[in-house]
């Protein structure tokens, strides 16, 4: 079906959009967890966004070799673990530094090998960013959901090599969805153990379907659509604004105040991230985050 001209919208909003997307979508998260807590609520997220991705996408599942179901099996595990590892990161600490944490685990990946003088710059200036943030004068920061905003990074490095895998093999929008099915597989039943069922009302279930709209469905699509149009390297350098467009929606809808060393922290994680970006030839991080 051809999409009507006048309802495209141009790459670099497209983006800026998602962006806004995924990040008032972990507002709205993190504004469920004193009633769901952190894993029931990252689990409803996965599972609807499952159905809908099923629904748009409609994945014939019949023909996949087993190549491709231990591929987008992995994948859908790896994209599981790192959402319900992220909203436990994010119930601890800010949005911001939990986002800004999770980068690291892509611009790690993007500099390894690298022995660029200039690369070295973004390590030293992650390494500030994260040093800020440490809690070495007991500045109140839970250091469990900084290790647990790191693990989630360490996992989104993780589910970008596998998704490039992966989408040498398979349709993008299939694996997605298939992959969506496995990685309610694996949280459902934590959830379900967490109290999800007991704690779970009808209203919620439309808070639940907004998240899931928010985070994965509305960028998946603004997303892909704008890769299209524009090269990977630009596509990463926005999505390098991610951390700053967090802060902004922690502070409107969380009243999540950042201090001056958390700030400085989020701009460092953001300048190396695009830096590392502007001089990679192959950009790390654009796969879609969680």
């Amino acid at each position: 079906m051809k999409n009507k001209k006048g309802l495209e919208i141009p790459a670099v909003p497209a983006v800026l959009l998602s962006i806004i997307s995924v990040q008032g979508g972990a507002a709205i998260a993190k504004g469920i967890f004193p009633v769901l807590g952190a894993v029931a609520t990252s689990s409803l997220r996965i599972v609807l966004s499952a159905v809908i991705l099923i629904i748009f996408n409609r994945p014939n599942i019949r023909n996949l070799t087993r190549r491709q179901w231990k591929a987008v099996a992995l994948y859908g595990l790896i994209l599981g673990a790192m959402n319900i590892v992220f909203y436990m990161a994010i119930a601890r600490i800010p949005l911001a530094l939990g986002v800004a944490l999770e980068f690291i685990g892509p611009l790690v990946l993007a500099l390894i090998g690298s022995k660029r003088i200039i690369d070295f710059l973004w390590v030293v200036l992650a390494g500030a960013g994260i040093a800020l943030i440490a809690p070495w004068s007991n500045n109140g920061l839970d250091i469990t959901g900084v290790l647990l905003a790191l693990l989630a990074g360490a996992f989104w490095a993780a589910y970008i090599l596998i998704g490039g895998s992966l989408s040498q093999i398979m349709d993008s929008g299939k694996a997605v969805s298939i992959g969506m099915i496995f990685a309610s597989a694996i949280v459902l039943p934590i959830a379900i153990s967490d109290g999800l069922l007991i704690h779970l009302r009808p209203v919620m279930l439309v808070s639940g379907l907004g998240l899931a709209l928010l985070s994965s469905a509305i960028p998946f699509t603004l997303e892909m659509n704008a890769l299209r149009k524009i090269p990977a390297k630009t596509f990463s350098i926005l999505m390098s604004l991610e951390p700053a467009v967090a802060a902004l929606a922690g502070l409107v809808f969380l009243h999540e105040y950042l201090s001056l060393y958390e700030w400085m922290a989020v701009v460092l994680i953001i300048i190396a991230s695009a830096g590392t970006t502007l001089t990679s030839k192959n950009p790390a991080h654009t796969a879609p985050e969680s």
